[in-house]
């Protein structure tokens, strides 16, 4: 079973994240958090195998959790959301080991989906052997 964290201040972007992935992948189980404490909170009682995560976010930088959470849980995949398609955000996210990285305003839907799709292929694939 695939396991994603969500976390992302804005309720409506968790919420549209979060029906976008369950209209193409509806056994993933998903969970939210609006911050960092959350997110710590959800990761020990969810383990996810992918976390998408805001770079702004109340109290802790998503970029410092980021590290934290790569630090303690290497294999877990992280794709860096944010508002704000910087070259220096995109240098931090892969300073602080996001794997990947992705504008909320110029990502569609249907570009998501098919980093999910690619990410749960290779890990599929992976596993096998």
């Amino acid at each position: 079973m695939f396991r994603t964290l969500i976390v992302e201040d804005s309720l409506f972007f968790r919420d549209l994240l979060k029906e976008t992935l369950h209209s193409r992948f509806p056994s993933m189980v998903i969970s939210e958090a609006a911050n960092a404490e959350e997110a710590l909170e959800e990761l020990d009682t969810l383990l996810p195998d992918l976390i998408f995560m805001d770079i702004r976010l109340p109290g802790e930088s998503g970029l410092e959790l980021t590290k934290k959470i790569k630090t303690q849980y290497p294999d877990i995949t992280i794709i860096i959301l944010t508002s704000y398609d910087l070259p220096e955000y995109r240098e931090a996210a892969n300073k602080f080991q996001a794997n990947y990285f992705l504008s909320k305003g110029s990502s569609t839907k249907e570009s998501i989906l098919t980093l999910v799709e690619s990410i749960l292929s290779n890990r599929n694939s992976s596993q096998e052997v």
